[in-house]
């Protein structure tokens, strides 16, 4: 297959566009994000599962819609520019940049946590670059390894819930759904286990290295969010069957609890392997995200021009993946991003509440707007459920970024004057 000269190379089937997308999911939070949800949700931990579930499906189809119509780097920030105007498009291509470059370091240091407890930032480093170094060399070199690491996660986790549920520890009492915290628990619970399934966007970002994109994109993105669904609720009902929500919210290794809870101490290493790997993954395909985004943004002039380069050999935009790598890396050295999961809930949930808005346009008639006008009232919903500083702190990059936009468009027009 031929290219341009700016073009970026597809070369993503189905299946790898699926993999990209489970590489992004399972792993960004199954292993870390089940604790918090239990903690705020208590009882109301699988309703907050499934209604997270219901927003990123709808989310999940008006992007592939999206990404069908228009199959360019950049994912929503291209949808908001084409189907809203310019600045709904930067907004949400500067939601998603600034929150995804913290989960990247959010990521990176999860991975050292386990690695190396007590000098996360060595390895948190260390994977920063070396994962920088497999985005330069292509896009198929990433696939192929977000393929291993899946494979490798996917089996913790098997193991994980085939252990919980056939010890003689697993009590069905400890399933019992209910209200413990209030409706406002589970919508929190929602909002925090929603990062966890934010992946599925990955597909459409990469949107230009996807072989026939209105076929391709349209089956990966609600394939990889069914699986993740899938696993998510094995594993969550394999924990709480074990621990039971109040001990689930008080662990902070939960996966690692539940397997000892359960009798198998000895499995405890694999499942720290495990996690360690599921960040491995997530920051793989969180890079490759945010400087797909980054080169579409750089192409607009929202972003410095240097950024928007190709490399002639690889094809892969390597100034904006050097940037974003070198960003990433600065941060997981010297900054501590625990809370970072709050704050880039906030951003992904309004990248996504802008797709949504994106994907009404698409169709005037009624039925095909139910799915988008419900992801955008569930977007808004979750966000502003998060905890109060993760809201103030969103709300307020958000509005640094719309000022930014403003003096910039203010300045243009001066020099045209």
């Amino acid at each position: 297959m031929t290219t341009s000269g700016t073009g970026l190379r597809r070369t993503l089937g189905v299946r790898d566009a699926v993999v990209v997308g489970l590489g992004s999911m399972i792993g960004a939070g199954v292993f870390s994000a089940l604790g918090p949800a239990a903690r705020a949700a208590g009882s109301g931990l699988l309703p907050g599962l499934a209604l997270a579930a219901v927003v990123a499906y709808c989310n999940a189809m008006s992007s592939a819609r999206l990404a069908a119509c228009h199959p360019a780097s950049g994912g929503t920030y291209v949808y908001g520019r084409e189907r809203l105007g310019a600045f709904w498009g930067y907004l949400a291509g500067w939601a998603f940049v600034v929150g995804k470059t913290a989960s990247c370091a959010a990521m990176a240091l999860t991975l050292g946590a386990y690695v190396w407890p007590g000098q996360a930032h060595a390895p948190a480093v260390a994977a920063v670059v070396a994962l920088t170094a497999v985005n330069y060399g292509g896009i198929q070199k990433s696939a192929w390894l977000t393929r291993a690491i899946v494979a490798v996660v996917l089996a913790v986790l098997a193991a994980v819930v085939v252990v919980c549920l056939a010890s003689g520890r697993a009590g069905a009492e400890r399933l019992d759904i209910g209200l413990s915290s209030g409706a406002n628990g589970v919508l929190q619970a929602a909002g925090l286990l929603f990062f966890a399934f934010a992946g599925y966007a990955r597909i459409a970002t990469l949107g230009e290295e996807v072989r026939d994109p209105a076929r391709t994109i349209p089956r990966a993105v609600p394939l990889a969010l069914g699986i993740t669904l899938l696993v998510y609720a094995c594993v969550a009902v394999a924990v709480l069957a074990v621990l039971g929500p109040a001990l689930l919210g008080q662990a902070a290794a939960p996966l690692a609890d539940a397997v000892r809870a359960a009798g198998a101490p000895s499995l405890v290493p694999v499942v720290r392997a495990g996690a360690a790997v599921a960040a491995l993954g997530s920051l793989l395909a969180l890079i490759l995200g945010v400087s797909r985004t980054t080169l579409a943004m750089a192409r607009d002039g929202h972003l410095p021009a240097a950024l928007a380069a190709v490399h002639p050999r690889f094809r892969v935009p390597h100034r904006a993946e050097l940037a974003v790598g070198s960003v990433v890396a600065v941060l997981a050295a010297t900054v501590d991003v625990r809370g970072a999961i709050g704050f880039s809930s906030f951003g992904v949930l309004a990248y996504y509440a802008v797709a949504n808005a994106s994907a009404w346009t698409l169709s005037p008639a009624p039925r095909s707007r139910v799915v988008p006008v419900a992801g955008l009232l569930g977007c808004a919903t979750l966000a502003f459920a998060l905890p109060a500083g993760s809201v103030a702190a969103g709300a307020g990059v958000l509005a640094a970024g719309a000022a930014a936009y403003g003096v910039r468009r203010w300045w243009a027009d001066r020099r045209r004057a």
